[in-house]
């Protein structure tokens, strides 16, 4: 159950909101100008409210009726997310999240964030959990937003446009960080694990060799877990049915401070 505080001309806004989110047969009731002697109720189900004589200072209450909502455990359908590709596939990115242990009001720098898998779901976890999500490519950072909002994380999920390192000179202090693309490139490794409070944890993930070599050298000087992921899927093969393989991916964990 909602309530929801709007100038009469958003009502409409409202109901096409809860349309569009599969919500159309929720209950809905206007009220306005309340305690006042004009004050007025209209009822009506979402699909068939409009802003017809609603007034300013009306509240919505809306009994939410329509498909269950999605789980704030992490591991949602990758087909929930906009992407060009750039995801964290759900086994891997449910490994990620795992390894960064989110907790209430902590926050997260999700480096080369891709479509922001990882860090909308660690901020899912909890509303006072927060992600920078620092990504270099336009389409991406916009990619990244549009997921937040669809998902319910628009205001605790910051897109930091621009290329690691340079991008996360004078960011506050991380307690987490995920480093998903760029782990490689000279100096983000060093000034994620330099930026990192005591205790703060860090997972970086590779799929290339040259990244998992920096990733091994890491894991040898600053100790942690190195992990790597292989994961099938059975698919189709014509009548049968078979093993299709993801790309492999390594991940390295660590906690500042513990070896």
């Amino acid at each position: 159950k909602l309530v929801v505080l709007v100038d009469g001309a958003r009502v409409a806004d409202v109901a096409t909101l809860l349309v569009v989110s599969g919500f159309g047969n929720s209950r809905v009731a206007v009220l306005s100008h309340l305690g006042a002697a004009d004050e007025s109720r209209i009822d009506a189900k979402a699909a068939y409210l409009t802003d017809t004589g609603v007034r300013s200072l009306s509240l919505i209450c809306v009994e939410v009726e329509g498909p269950a909502g999605l789980s704030t455990v992490p591991g949602l359908d990758d087909s929930l997310f906009e992407h060009d590709g750039q995801l964290s596939k759900r086994t891997v990115r449910l490994a990620a999240v795992g390894a960064l242990a989110p907790r209430p009001g902590e926050l997260l720098w999700d480096v080369g964030a891709g479509a922001g898998s990882v860090g909308i779901e660690w901020a899912r976890t909890d509303p006072r959990c927060r992600t920078l999500a620092i990504e270099k490519d336009e389409r991406r950072a916009g990619a990244i937003e549009r997921n937040a909002a669809a998902l319910g994380v628009p205001s605790t999920v910051r897109v930091v446009r621009g290329a690691a390192p340079a991008a996360l000179a004078g960011l506050p202090t991380p307690d987490a960080i995920f480093v998903g693309g760029g782990g490689s490139r000279e100096g983000v490794l060093d000034t994620c694990w330099e930026a990192l409070r005591p205790g703060g944890r860090l997972v970086a993930h590779a799929v290339t060799l040259e990244t998992e070599a920096v990733l091994v050298w890491w894991w040898k000087a600053h100790g942690g877990e190195l992990t790597r992921l292989s994961v099938e899927h059975a698919d189709p093969i014509g009548t049968f049915t078979g093993w299709r393989a993801q790309r492999p991916v390594v991940q390295w964990s660590a906690v500042k401070g513990e070896r």
